[in-house]
């Protein structure tokens, strides 16, 4: 049921935003250049490797020595708002069509974090990485990661159909009133380097 359901959303989801996703692309394409498109490797399900795309939402700006400057410093206003709005987020349906995401589960994070995870924590992998998740709408990036995971392991143990309808309809609401997008003091969010950092 759920992967029937992430397969027809994200088709048809696809298909009526196809105009939005264009006028997005093309004002990422006129403000903030080329690539329009953000891709990373991220771990999926299982820990498994696959080529995440977003739409990119910073500039490219490098230091003296060639290293990118800081998410503040490369956010601009429009990068902003396509976060805040969720905009960002619409390739990911690419994502999900393929089978390498869902529309709800845990956020799909850096590679370099999974070294650092519990065996508590690593079990957010159980589940395939989601757009949206249950910790997305309990605080999304203005929690700790330490609560982060305890949401992300909660909704792989009570994984459901009715259970994603409800974090899809709570998604809505938090895009509509702009709640959580960023950790406080933070452009994004800060790093994760570990539980034992956590405070």
């Amino acid at each position: 049921m759920k992967r029937l359901f992430d397969i027809v959303a994200s088709f048809f989801g696809l298909l009526i935003l196809s105009p939005v996703i264009a006028i997005v692309a093309w004002q990422i394409s006129r403000k903030l250049g080329s690539p329009v498109l953000f891709r990373q490797i991220r771990p999926g399900k299982d820990g498994k490797p696959f080529e995440m795309i977003k739409f990119r939402t910073m500039r490219d700006a490098l230091d003296a020595n060639g290293n990118p400057l800081p998410d503040s410093e490369r956010m601009t206003p429009f990068g902003s708002f396509l976060r805040s709005s969720s905009l960002d987020e619409l390739p990911e349906l690419w994502n999900v069509l393929k089978g390498e995401m869902s529309l709800v589960g845990p956020r799909p994070l850096l590679m370099e974090y999974l070294p650092l995870y519990s065996a508590e924590q690593y079990r957010r992998h159980e589940a395939r990485p989601g757009v949206t998740g249950w910790a997305q709408i309990n605080g999304r990036n203005a929690i700790s990661w330490d609560d982060k995971f305890k949401l992300d392991v909660w909704y792989v143990d009570n994984r459901s159909f009715w259970l994603d309808l409800k974090i899809v309809l709570l998604t809505v609401k938090k895009v509509l009133v702009k709640d959580g997008i960023t950790a406080e003091g933070e452009a994004t969010t800060y790093p994760f380097r570990g539980s034992e950092n956590e405070s």
